[in-house]
């Protein structure tokens, strides 16, 4: 048939990859900066008290080049969103708000190191 265009359709995978890569940087975001953040709040103190004295003292330390990482984790996770958007694909809903979640706690986590320390300490005394 001599004139047709046939059309093939490709399914839209990158609309799930975006929605997946965005919540990983969020997810990653929120790992590093409870990692800076173990210095201050001993989790699980009665178990794991001789490791957080070892490991504290490394992770006092790179606590800037952590906080560093979420910053760029928390970035990268807006930049795949904007991506998404200007494709013209629908955001995904639950990768939106943990974006956003995990940016407000990592700002709080970097202006507010202590209060955060002492809210933490306060729901694990409980």
């Amino acid at each position: 048939m001599r004139g047709e265009t046939t059309s093939k359709t490709i399914p839209d995978t990158g609309a799930r990859s975006s929605a997946t890569r965005t919540a990983l940087a969020s997810i990653g975001a929120i790992g590093s900066v409870l990692a800076a953040s173990s210095c201050c709040l001993p989790i699980l103190p009665f178990l794991l008290a001789a490791g957080f004295a070892g490991s504290s003292t490394f992770l006092s330390a790179a606590r800037p080049y952590l906080l560093g990482a979420s910053i760029l984790f928390i970035v990268y996770g807006f930049y795949q969103a904007r991506r998404a958007k200007k494709c013209r694909r629908r955001p995904n809903l639950i990768a939106s708000i943990v974006l956003w979640v995990a940016a407000v706690f990592v700002i709080m986590s970097i202006f507010f190191p202590q209060l955060m320390a002492n809210a933490s300490a306060s729901l694990l005394a409980h």
